[in-house]
């Protein structure tokens, strides 16, 4: 039986380095659920609800990605939908000490839970949602750093500049 994998994250905004990782996971993976987090130590540029609107706009077309949202523990999403893998992607950032903290404790709170890495690789491998917000809400052209969707969206939340 091909194991169910769950990819979370804000995705605030969901950008070309997502769309990168989740093209090779679905080389290794028959089908990706991305799971849009809900979290209150974060102050979003998207509502939860515009989250997961651009989510299934930009994978409309292709059968093998779903979306959905959470506002819990991981661990406990993955038990109640019987999800075995979670998929994370790692920039050379200082990512790893974080998420292999986040692979413990999921682990700790559900057994039956992997976690599976993937290195971020190509021209999005330095990009995160934190720097594209912040680049767009200072004026900045992000054009090359989102999907054309989500670009579209954020075009809606462009603040005004003074």
């Amino acid at each position: 039986m091909p194991q169910r994998v769950l990819y979370p994250g804000s995705f605030d905004p969901f950008t070309n380095g997502h769309a990168a990782l989740i093209q090779r996971a679905l080389e290794i993976f028959p089908a990706i659920t991305l799971l849009v987090a809900v979290s209150g130590s974060k102050d979003p540029l998207f509502t939860l609800e515009e989250r997961l609107a651009m989510l299934q706009e930009v994978y409309a077309h292709d059968t093998r990605i779903t979306v959905e949202s959470w506002d819990g523990l991981l661990a406990t999403y993955a038990r109640k939908h019987h999800y075995t893998v979670l998929l994370r992607g790692l920039r050379p950032t200082g990512d790893f000490d974080y998420e292999f903290q986040m692979a413990a404790m999921n682990k700790t709170l559900n057994a039956s839970l992997e976690t599976v890495f993937l290195m971020a690789q190509g021209p999005y491998y330095m990009i995160s949602s934190s720097a594209v917000r912040e680049v767009w809400q200072h004026g900045g052209a992000v054009e090359e750093l989102v999907p054309p969707t989500v670009l579209h969206y954020m075009q809606q939340h462009r603040p005004q500049m003074k």
